[in-house]
């Protein structure tokens, strides 16, 4: 075809092009494809919403948002969330009311401290009665909380970003950050022996400082830009279960979240996380990870300082990945053994790249120490920012005026204090100190367990392989029971699908359990005998939140909560 042919071809359709649109007005033709375009780049963020919410979610948030735009509605929405936010404060005046809002004309000097004993006595009981929240045993002017106390009284002015003036806090984090990898698998061959970490402020940045590693190093390794995530503990794939931390982790760092459902026994379910593996998964779990050569963050940070000294206790074996748990149970008879599947805990599994472990948790730290690991350097280096990225993803900054700066966590300056009394509590504590710790709460949690199984109006929920137990019931209203509970002092946790509470043993309960498991089945009784909800109990509003077909709302709700509380 020659290319006189060619052109006396685009001259005639030209022709008939303009001849075809000459019926049409000039605005038309300059609208409809701008009209096109939004249509499209619309209907690409409506399925961007459904494939991530769901149909069903995506439509009761569609249906509500129209129903806001009625006049008056709106309005008569907020006053009732803020029904509910005080309600859920205690009361309709806000506790902030009174508080300090500008410094004191003239300084108190020392009597700031009789001030703060004053505001001290205000605080709820806790010794023995709250679910996790404090794992100290014993009061605060004695024991162990004395000897945490002091050490960070003495470190109280220090700082590590300043490398070159504190090296006893440099050394300390150090030696905490290897003492942790050793109970995790870091001296041993299969682990690569490169373990590095870095103390955080707790669970949740050092989930995120994970997340962040994994997404860089994936696009160092696979090109990938537009990343999700999978954990077990690890697409992020994670199951529903999984830490909250995970979420925060995912809108920080613009990663795709998937949530998988558990398995009966409130488990990941492996063949659903592997149903979403695509090229873009940063993180998985144990053999699929490996086989996809992704990563797996190991989420510990309420195990890491009990199941390494529980397998050595006998209580987890690892053998095949398995755990063992002696218990004691009327269908089995007393100190009968059953061995269950353990999900990969430690750097000897292969696939696992990267652990988070909370020391203020079962390492008996002071509040605002955890620990980040991570399989070798190559990871860890992505969160200080190593080439390959965008300025906005470094924590390395090269130009800066004040000289060259470099971070390993989120924070840039960090309290040399609480390394500090890290440290005291894992040197003063030893080995043999946390074996038996978690002999105590191990014991304590079966003995809770298995009273719990004796009130036949609830269940356990799940196979309680450490020392969170939960419990919900078929007949009558959990969240009465915790508010009857509350009454009696005790501070539980709230849960959802199923509706249940839970208690996080530590060793303030080692010597209440049969307080608890006597107060527990004096409360369902008295739910079932009257039930309904008490005056000022929050059954009501954990009910309803749970049954909301509006997530929506309920988060609303949430953030009026945090935001007139704080």
């Amino acid at each position: 075809m020659d290319f006189h042919h060619i052109s006396s071809s685009l001259h005639q359709f030209r022709a008939s092009a303009n001849s075809y649109l000459l019926q049409f007005e000039p605005l038309a033709l300059l609208l409809i494809p701008l009209l096109t375009l939004f249509f499209a780049r619309l209907l690409r963020s409506m399925l961007a919403v459904v494939s991530e919410k769901g149909l069903k979610s995506s439509a009761v948030e569609l249906v509500m948002a129209s129903v806001k735009l009625v006049p008056g509605v709106q309005r008569y929405i907020d006053a009732e969330k803020q029904k509910v936010v005080d309600k859920l404060q205690g009361s309709g005046k806000s506790k902030r009311d009174g508080w300090r809002t500008e410094l004191p004309m003239a300084g108190l000097g020392g009597e700031v401290i009789d001030k703060m004993k004053d505001e001290k006595l205000k605080d709820v009981a806790w010794q023995g009665k709250c679910s996790g929240t404090v794992y100290i045993a014993g009061s605060e002017q004695e024991g162990h909380f004395s000897l945490i106390n002091e050490a960070c009284s003495m470190f109280a002015h220090t700082n590590p970003l300043h490398l070159d003036v504190f090296q006893s806090v440099v050394k300390f984090e150090s030696e905490v950050v290897a003492m942790a990898a050793a109970l995790l698998g870091s001296k041993e061959k299969s682990s690569g022996g490169q373990i590095c970490g870095n103390m955080t402020s707790g669970g949740t940045e050092s989930i995120l400082m994970a997340v962040k590693s994994s997404r860089d190093y994936m696009k160092t390794k696979k090109g990938i830009t537009n990343p999700e995530m999978s954990v077990k503990l690890p697409l992020l794939i994670i199951p529903v279960s999984a830490h909250s931390a995970y979420d925060k982790a995912a809108r920080y760092f613009k990663i795709k979240l998937w949530r998988v459902p558990v398995d009966q026994d409130f488990k990941a379910d492996v063949k659903a996380i592997k149903r979403h593996i695509n090229r873009n998964t940063i993180m998985e779990l144990g053999e699929l990870a490996y086989t996809y050569g992704i990563c797996l963050h190991v989420d510990l940070c309420l195990g890491g300082f009990v199941l390494p000294f529980a397998r050595k206790l006998g209580y987890v074996a690892k053998c095949s990945d398995m755990i063992r748990y002696w218990f004691s149970t009327p269908e089995y008879g007393h100190d009968t053994m059953a061995v269950y599947p353990l999900p990969p805990f430690d750097f000897c599994v292969r696939g696992v790249t990267s652990i988070s472990v909370d020391v203020h948790k079962y390492g008996l730290a002071p509040k605002g120490t955890s620990v980040v690991l991570y399989r070798d350097h190559d990871i860890r280096k992505m969160v200080f920012g190593k080439a390959y990225f965008k300025k906005e993803l470094t924590c390395s900054v090269t130009e800066w005026t004040g000289g060259l700066y470099v971070s390993p966590t989120i924070a840039g300056s960090r309290p040399g204090a609480l390394i500090a009394g890290a440290w005291a509590a894992m040197m003063s504590l030893g080995l043999e100190g946390y074996l038996e710790n978690t002999r105590k709460i191990m014991e304590a949690s079966k003995r809770l367990e298995e009273g719990v199984r004796q009130i036949p109006e609830l269940f356990v929920v799940g196979r309680p392989d450490m020392t969170l137990v939960a419990f919900g019931s078929n007949s009558i209203d959990i969240f009465e029971v915790n508010d009857i509970m509350s009454s009696k002092g005790w501070h539980l946790n709230a849960l959802q699908r199923p509706n249940s509470i839970h208690i996080c043993v530590t060793l303030q309960h080692v010597n209440v359990i049969n307080d608890f498991i006597k107060d527990l089945a004096d409360s369902v009784q008295t739910v079932k005998a009257n039930p309904g909800p008490m005056k000022g109990g929050l059954a009501p509003i954990y009910g309803a939140a749970g049954k909301m077909p509006d997530r929506g709302m309920v988060q609303d709700l949430l953030v009026d909560f945090m935001d007139n509380s704080c």
